[in-house]
């Protein structure tokens, strides 16, 4: 499996960063809390012990862990980043698929939403499950068309979602549901809801991304007939070791 590049791009887009700068072959992410995606560094091409350390010195200038995500074809970089220390960390996999394929079955009445600025409810849905003001900061730095999804289960708020747009891509972001409404089907509504939005929005593809431990919701996406099209996964420098 080799990563389409312009996903990594589509991912930059509709999960963004507070500031990117570059160092040498180093490009720098300050995240301001928003998670590893907005925080880690990305390697183009070659760096020196010496070009990785300076970058080091500026994460933890920001404030970060020294944290560097590492793409399909990086192979050099990961071994270089292990042999200074790095840990293994969130490996990823991207799904992806074409959105009508997920507009075959109409979404039943109340049950999913598209609704932006997020309500109240949805920030306590995405509060309970860790996903705080430094997060929903990322979504309001997104340009460009997206919205939040609403899912709701016997008249009762069951999930919260966002969906951007770059690049004809809709990435799915921030997919939670609450723990007692699970196991009702409330995700694939949920996901094909973004699908309908998506082609109503000039996007022809859909894609979201999940830890490769999130066994329930690689097993959603791939019920849903996506396609397991990409991964990553991020070094993390163990401090004090």
């Amino acid at each position: 499996m080799t990563t389409d590049p312009r996903y990594y791009a589509v991912t930059e887009a509709t999960w963004p960063p507070a500031s990117v700068r570059t160092l040498g072959p180093v490009t720098l992410r300050e995240g301001q809390g928003g998670g590893s995606r907005v925080s880690a560094a990305m390697v183009n091409g070659p760096a020196s012990d010496a070009q990785i350390a300076a970058a080091e010195a500026a994460m933890r200038a920001m404030g970060q862990d020294c944290l560097f995500m590492i793409r399909d074809g990086e192979a050099d970089l990961d071994a270089q980043l292990e042999a200074r220390g790095y840990a293994v960390k969130d490996p990823v996999n991207l799904w992806t698929c074409p959105a009508e394929r997920l507009t075959d079955i109409p979404v039943p009445r109340v049950t999913a939403f598209c609704v932006w600025e997020p309500l109240a409810i949805q920030r306590e849905i995405w509060e309970q499950a860790g996903i705080g003001p430094e997060r929903l900061a990322v979504m309001q730095r997104v340009q460009g068309a997206k919205t939040g999804l609403l899912g709701r289960h016997r008249d009762k708020p069951a999930g919260a979602g966002f969906v951007a747009i770059h690049d004809g891509v809709a990435m799915v972001h921030a997919l939670e549901i609450l723990p007692h409404q699970r196991r009702a089907g409330m995700g694939a509504w949920m996901m094909r809801q973004a699908a309908f939005w998506a082609l109503e929005n000039g996007a022809s593809e859909l894609a979201v991304l999940c830890t490769k431990r999130n066994e329930g919701a690689n097993g959603l996406y791939a019920s849903l007939g996506m396609d397991c099209t990409g991964q990553y996964h991020y070094r993390i420098l163990k401090e004090g070791d």
